[in-house]
């Protein structure tokens, strides 16, 4: 038996409601929390991530992402630095030291939704991607157009060799 100090009252509190994916869609968002985390087995980290949705029907809505930075598999710490390389440039921020450099900076959460995996229940994945996205190369100006060739006037006198000086 456990004393609560006080009598609870259930009704005064909503209940809990089991946590919904978040549609697939994009959405404007930013990260609010990050935090390097040792793994389950203890052989890596990863970097936690919380993001917010910022605008439309699910504004308040919180996405959470897992990057594998430090992991004995060469080909995961790979895809998390593809995908650390993918945030960076989604906040326009090319060179960062801590991941708090990437909090609070708008970008759009190109969300899907991963389906059931073994005792887990479909769960979302986030693609990062700018907010105002760049061009990849910046087109040439355009150039003047050419000038029409002018008929050359025909010279005076015939034929060179038969012309008098």
């Amino acid at each position: 038996m456990a004393s609560l100090g006080q009598t609870f009252d259930a009704t005064t509190v909503d209940p809990f409601t089991p946590y919904e994916v978040l549609p697939p869609g994009k959405y404007v968002a930013q990260i609010v929390l990050s935090e390097m985390r040792a793994t389950r087995d203890g052989t890596g980290q990863y970097l936690y991530l919380e993001i917010d949705v910022l605008e439309g029907p699910h504004t308040g809505r919180r996405l959470f992402d897992r990057l594998n930075l430090v992991h004995p598999n060469p080909e995961v710490v790979q895809i998390a630095m593809r995908t650390l390389s993918s945030i960076c440039r989604a906040v326009g921020k090319l060179q960062v030291s801590d991941s708090t450099q990437l909090h609070l900076v708008p970008f759009i959460a190109d969300v899907r939704v991963r389906p059931p995996k073994g005792e887990y229940g479909e769960s979302n994945s986030v693609r990062y991607l700018p907010r105002n996205p760049q061009p990849a190369f910046a087109p040439a100006p355009a150039a003047a157009p050419a000038a029409a060739p002018q008929p050359q006037a025909a010279p005076t006198g015939g034929l060179p060799w038969k012309r008098q000086l």
